[in-house]
Formats: C-alpha cells, sequence, structure tokens
C-alpha cells in the first residue's frame, strides 16, 4: 500500500531534525492486510518539545506526550496525524492508565510495552541508491500471526493483561472484528491469561467497556465475539442477566434455548447490518425469559417477559452509560418486539394504536427485530406474508390522508370570498379544489386557489354539483391508486 504524501511529510520532517521515525501500531497492521488505515499513527526518539518545534500547527494535550500535527489534508482520516516519542510504561495501579512513563531510547523497546503481536509493528521509509524501501520492524512476529489470524498478546501475556485490563476485551475485538467473513483465533497462553484475569474488568469503567462492547457488536461477527466473551469469563462483568439464559429451554414455538436464541437473533441482524439500536434489541429482546419462566418443555411459558425484559434493559444499558436516547429507543423495541398481527383480525386501529406507541420513527426497526427474532426461532423466513402485511397497514396508516386539510384555504375563505353562509356548496368547491390541486402540487397556492373560488362561484348549483361528484371520483381513483402501490411494495394481496 503507498503511504500517503501527509504521512511521509511528518516522517521526512522528523530526519530532516536528526530524529528517528517510524509508523506504528493498527496502521501497521492494516497495511500489512492490505486495508486502509483509519488513522496513522508515528513514534519518534524526539521529545514533545522538539516535535512541537518542527510542527508549529500541532497540539499537545495529554501526559503520554502525544502531538497532534494538522497536516491541513482535505481527506478526514489524514487530517491529524499523532506523533507519540517512544516511551516505556511503569506500574499500572488502575488497570489501565500507567502511572508513570519514561522515555525510551529505541523502538524496540516502544514495541516491547504494546498489547498484541499484530499491533506491535513499526514501518521505517528510508532511501537506499536514490530508491524508497520500506523495512518492517517485527520482533514478535506480528506479520506471521497476521497470515495465520491469530490474536497473541506481547511477551508475558498476563503481565499486558495487569497493564491495562481493557486489553482483556479489546483481543476479542480483534478477533472478531478484524475479518467480516472470519474470526480470528486467541492464542493458547493469550486465552489461559484472560480467562485467569477477567476479574480485572471490573477495574474499567463502563464507558470504555461499553464502547468495546460496541465495536465487538457492529461487526459482522458480533454474535460469535459475545459467545466468545462468555467462554472467556468476561461477559459476567458485563451483561451477566444474558448468562441467566444459557442451557435454559423454552417451548414449543422454539427449537433453541433462550441464550442461543438471543445470540442468533443478533447474528442475523449482524449479516443483515441493522442498525445498532436492533442488534442491541436483538441481544437483550428475551433477557426476561429466564426470570419469567413457568413451567417445564412444550407449554412452558413467559408471560410478561417483554415487560420485564424493558426493565432489565433500562438497567443494563444505564448501568453501561448508554446515551438517554439510546436507551429510550432500544427500550422500546424490546417493550414491543412481541405485537401481534394477523390481518384477519387485527384492524387498521390496532395498528395505528402499535405505531403510537412505538413511535412512527422506529416501525421499520421493530420490523427489523422481528425479523432477526423469527430467524433467531429457526424459522425459514424472516418476513412471511403477515409480516409484509403489517408493514403494508403501517405505511397505510402512517400516510398523509388525502384531505381537505391538504389545501391553502378553507371553508371559511369559501364563504368569504363568495359571501355566502354554511352550507353544501362549501364542501362541493372544497372536493373540486382538492382534486385540482392533486392533479397538479403546484396549484395549492393560496391565491391560485382564491381565484378558482370566485370562477367557481359564477357557476349554477347543479353544475358545481356535476363537478364536485367528478371532483370525488378522481380522489377516489387517486386513493385506490395510492394503495395498490403499497400493497404492490410489500407484495400482498
Amino acid at each position: 500500500m503507498v503511504i500517503p504524501n501527509e504521512v511521509k511529510f511528518v516522517i521526512d520532517q522528523l530526519k530532516k531534525g536528526g530524529f528517528e521515525a517510524y509508523i506504528v501500531g493498527g496502521c501497521v497492521r492494516d497495511i500489512l492486510r492490505n486495508v486502509e488505515p483509519k488513522d496513522w499513527d508515528i513514534a519518534t526518539n524526539a521529545k514533545p518539545k522538539e516535535i512541537g518545534k518542527i510542527f508549529l500547527k500541532s497540539f499537545a494535550d495529554n501526559k503520554f506526550g502525544t502531538v497532534t500535527v494538522l497536516t491541513g489534508s482535505k481527506k478526514p482520516r489524514l487530517k491529524e496525524i499523532e506523533i507519540t516519542p517512544y516511551r516505556i510504561d511503569e506500574k499500572y495501579t488502575d488497570k489501565r492508565h500507567p502511572d508513570k512513563i519514561k522515555w525510551a531510547q529505541t523502538i524496540e523497546q516502544d514495541l516491547s510495552r504494546r498489547d498484541f503481536t499484530v499491533n506491535a509493528m513499526a514501518l521505517n521509509q528510508r532511501t537506499v541508491n536514490n530508491e524508497q524501501r520500506t523495512e518492517v520492524v517485527d520482533l514478535f512476529k506480528g506479520r506471521e500471526d497476521i497470515k495465520n489470524k491469530i490474536i497473541r498478546a506481547v511477551g508475558n501475556a498476563e503481565e499486558r493483561f495487569s497493564e491495562d485490563a481493557l486489553r482483556l476485551m479489546r483481543a476479542v475485538r480483534f478477533a472478531t472484528a478484524l475479518d467480516s467473513d472470519k474470526v480470528w483465533k486467541i492464542e493458547k497462553a493469550t486465552k489461559r491469561a484472560i480467562q485467569k484475569n477477567a476479574h480485572l474488568l471490573s477495574f474499567i469503567s463502563k464507558e470504555r467497556i461499553r464502547d468495546e462492547l460496541m465495536k465487538i457488536i457492529m461487526s459482522p461477527n458480533g454474535a460469535r465475539g459475545i459467545e466468545i466473551l462468555r467462554r472467556l469469563g468476561l461477559l459476567k462483568y458485563i451483561i451477566p442477566e444474558l448468562e441467566e439464559g444459557f442451557g435454559i429451554e423454552q417451548n414449543k414455538h422454539h427449537i433453541y434455548q433462550i441464550y442461543q436464541h438471543n445470540l442468533l437473533s443478533l447474528n442475523y441482524a449482524c449479516q443483515r447490518n441493522f442498525s445498532k439500536y436492533v442488534r442491541l434489541a436483538a441481544l437483550l429482546h428475551d433477557i426476561a425469559k429466564p426470570r419469567t419462566k413457568k413451567g417445564e418443555g412444550a407449554n412452558a411459558t413467559f408471560y410478561n417477559h417483554e415487560i420485564l425484559g424493558a426493565k432489565m434493559a433500562i438497567q443494563i444499558l444505564q448501568r453501561l452509560r448508554f446515551s438517554k436516547k439510546d436507551v429510550e429507543k432500544i427500550v422500546r423495541l424490546v417493550r414491543y418486539h412481541l405485537f401481534y398481527y394477523d390481518p384477519e383480525e387485527v384492524g387498521e386501529t390496532s395498528v395505528r394504536r402499535l405505531v403510537r406507541e412505538v413511535g412512527p420513527e422506529n416501525m421499520e426497526e421493530l420490523m427489523q427485530l422481528r425479523m432477526s427474532d423469527r430467524i433467531g426461532s429457526g424459522v425459514p423466513k424472516a418476513e412471511p406474508y403477515r409480516l409484509r402485511h403489517l408493514k403494508y397497514v403501517i405505511e397505510k396508516v402512517s400516510q398523509d390522508p388525502i384531505s381537505v386539510k391538504m389545501l391553502k384555504v378553507n371553508g371559511e375563505d369559501v364563504m368569504r370570498i363568495l359571501k355566502i353562509p354554511p352550507g353544501p356548496k362549501i364542501g362541493q368547491v372544497l372536493s373540486y379544489l382538492l382534486s385540482y390541486v392533486l392533479s397538479n402540487p403546484k396549484k395549492n397556492v393560496r391565491r391560485t386557489l382564491e381565484r378558482e373560488i370566485k370562477r367557481l362561484g359564477q357557476m349554477s348549483d347543479p353544475q358545481l354539483a356535476k363537478l364536485s361528484k367528478q371532483a370525488k371520483q378522481e380522489i377516489e381513483k387517486i386513493e385506490i391508486k395510492r394503495d395498490e402501490m403499497t400493497k404492490k411494495k410489500y407484495w400482498v394481496t
């Protein structure tokens, strides 16, 4: 992969200043995988003040010495490039940040403190005989682990996780999210160290845990990621309520156990690239089933699990510091995921009530949650006729009605212009005006309609009545045509 000019410029300026400069971290991993890096990081033996003297358009605001250079690039990923001095981290009392850092002398020392082998490589660009060469510094066989798709801690795995406990989740995130079609293996010693040190996750802020969790869930392998968290003993420190469904059978309507069903629902949402709201709702929609289960076997029941599930979802999401907006939307999806619909039994009034309770803006995601729920239950079709028919009815009741209220004039305007009292003539005029506007929406202008009212006022009563009747027939045709188009959209009859 070609190194962007902005990155080359930063490296060249550091080297002109007499310093070393390497591309490091995740961007090296991505380059070696032929994936465009999301950001670019450079490590150097220059100190922060020395970096600042070279790059006047830069700023530094953290205790780790990172200097952000403003490149002026129009490309978002290259507008800012971070430069960090080589460093060695000392004791991690809070299991997240080093108590103290000291500047290292070599790139080898700097790479030794990093988390995983695939992130502990550096690229050095230099000119030999007027030819640009790129050399890879790979002390821990990161390239080999990339080739074999393995996540392995740098050096002593237990030390790496005791330094920064968030790495426990990052291992799962990298294994899950680096490839869309394959989950990477976590190396055995690294896996054992995660299991042994899983309890250290309790030292990490809920916000950081939430962010890592979402990166896992938003990957195509999100459901596999949740299962890896469970197997490694991490899930109980994140969403312990999910584990309550492990090994719990359901009833004749489900072929999978509760925990399996939740993961399969999430998996469908991930594969269809549904929103974060649908993915989280799919994971949590049956969270209360273990606590509401009555009886065993085919006739077991889970009455009101959607109501208790909504309450549990609030607790889980607030505990993980999700925003109020996110909590409200996800909880609403969980609360109403169990809606019932049969075209022969449920009328438009009930559908309107559902739309009102869930919110028109949430209806599409509620349908996606139902599809995820269905596939997670083992049925072959995500979107059967009933669900398509419900989508048709939802759109139908959500459409603005074809009504005289759409007009820029009203009955009082008709009475004022024609100087007539209330009566059937007013309705006849408005019916014609509605047909007049529907044929050309640009005519729905107050001044234009007022002129048309004056013209209609010069007609005899029989002429106006005939015109009004024709207008109503035209409006009915438009309503039928619109309904046919909506039905066709959802393949219903």
